[in-house]
């Protein structure tokens, strides 16, 4: 790895929501399997990282958020669906990696470190904005079906499935409290992607002839 992937994991930080989430986590459970949860979650960020390096793209910054993490890359809108795509894909396929050491590990650590990748597998595939599935959805959208309505049908779905994800999780409460937050985190970003919506339509579609 090189002086400016070296420089990107230096300037990894962590979302202020995400540090009481976690001490939260700590008081009803042991400590070693949280340590194993945020060492998960910066392995998958690398992963992302790693892709981005390799396709010659300079990452910003890393926030690390309570669903996995947030990447600030150069050129933003303007890099190409392929890359978007390659890189949203370099976090999954990081801890697909991780599933497969798992068995090489100590029995007792071993279980627990395969089920905190499953988890976050299964969370970070959800193909909703702005998990890593629904930035595969809208990278395939740029590649495959570029319609501006199809972009804000993605979106809409998105917060009707993250809305009906709050509604039940707050029923279920206290049982559900990690996923309550997690859904109250991702329906606050969907809306502010709602909200800039228009303005990203329109660089795409003035500026990168993309969306139509």
């Amino acid at each position: 790895m090189d002086e400016r992937a070296y420089a990107t994991m230096m300037r990894m930080t962590i979302h202020p929501l995400f540090l009481p989430l976690l001490f939260g986590m700590i008081l009803y459970g042991n400590v070693s399997y949280y340590a194993l949860i945020l060492t998960s979650l910066l392995i998958h960020e690398f992963g992302h990282i790693l892709m981005a390096w390799l396709l010659g793209v300079k990452v910003k910054r890393c926030v690390l958020m309570p669903y996995g993490g947030e990447i600030e890359l150069e050129g933003g809108y303007s890099l190409s669906p392929h890359k978007q795509l390659l890189i949203s894909l370099g976090g999954p396929v990081a801890t697909f990696c991780c599933m497969l050491m798992a068995p090489f590990l100590d029995p007792l650590l071993a279980k627990p470190f395969i089920k905190i990748q499953i988890v976050l597998l299964c969370i970070n595939l959800i193909p909703v904005w702005p998990l890593d599935g629904g930035r595969i959805v809208f990278a395939l959208i740029l590649l495959f079906c570029k319609k501006a309505k199809v972009y804000e049908l993605f979106l809409a779905i998105s917060f009707i499935l993250i809305t009906l994800t709050v509604i039940i999780t707050f029923i279920l409460l206290p049982k559900t409290l990690f996923l309550f937050v997690l859904s109250i985190f991702l329906w606050f970003h969907i809306i502010q992607e709602w909200r800039y919506r228009k303005y990203r339509i329109a660089f795409e579609k003035y500026v990168l002839n993309r969306l139509t």
